[in-house]
């Protein structure tokens, strides 16, 4: 039985690298779309687009940071496909929408569908908590799963639907009065309300890992001894 508990260990390692590589790798394709199309609209002198610009490193942060504490603290053996494929779709999207830095109704369009393949992700991730709940081997455990829950029901039921109807009333407002949005810039203040709103959500992100870091060190050794 030992055998088989330390080839869980093993298991576990491994999946959480390839995870973190995964996580790593699709964001540095995204991050190269958000790159080369920069490159292309700022070198055009279009000082209109540099706020999509810093938008799509707002996404890029928060997508690949919310990815770590998911991984850290929900994967284990074995791997979860359709969670991983998530991942996939969301950066296909992702990196779509960079290639419309100078177009802010597609931006905002494009985000919309970004954010609903993001709730997908966070309602689907429900079954791996339960999964890590009936995991956990100890108090720590039980106290990690508790925050990891209530934050996971803030995304689902507040944050990633906020985001998504922005980004839809953003689309409406831009179709239904396009001499303002496009003609007289008023889209800065979209992008700048959007901006703003993943500069948040990244501050309460790395309050949020920062908080629990020591609970995932600890759930994490729960298991390991417990499979030792």
């Amino acid at each position: 039985m030992k055998t088989t508990d330390s080839s869980r260990n093993e298991l576990d390692g491994m999946v959480v690298n390839v995870e973190l590589t995964l996580s790593s790798i699709i964001q540095g394709v995204a991050l190269y779309f958000l790159t080369e199309n920069a490159r292309s609209v700022l070198s055009e002198g279009t000082w209109r687009t540099w706020p999509y610009v810093g938008a799509g490193l707002l996404i890029i942060l928060l997508f690949w940071s919310r990815s770590l504490i998911h991984t850290l603290t929900l994967i284990r053996w074995p791997i979860e496909f359709v969670h991983n494929f998530f991942y996939i779709a969301c950066t296909l999207v992702e990196a779509v929408a960079f290639t419309r830095l100078a177009d802010p109704f597609w931006w905002f369009a494009l985000n919309a569908v970004f954010s609903l393949f993001v709730w997908g992700l966070f309602i689907y991730d429900l079954r791996l908590i339960r999964l890590r709940r009936g995991d956990s081997a100890g108090e720590q455990g039980d106290r990690l799963y508790a925050r990891v829950t209530r934050d996971q029901w803030l995304n689902i039921l507040f944050l990633v639907p906020a985001i998504f109807l922005f980004n839809v009333a953003s689309v409406i407002a831009i179709h239904l009065h396009p001499e303002f949005f496009l003609v007289q810039n008023g889209h800065l203040v979209l992008i700048a309300l959007q901006g703003a709103g993943f500069l948040i959500y990244l501050v309460y992100v790395i309050r949020s890992f920062g908080s629990w870091s020591p609970l995932i060190a600890a759930t994490r050794q729960e298991w390991f001894h417990s499979n030792g």
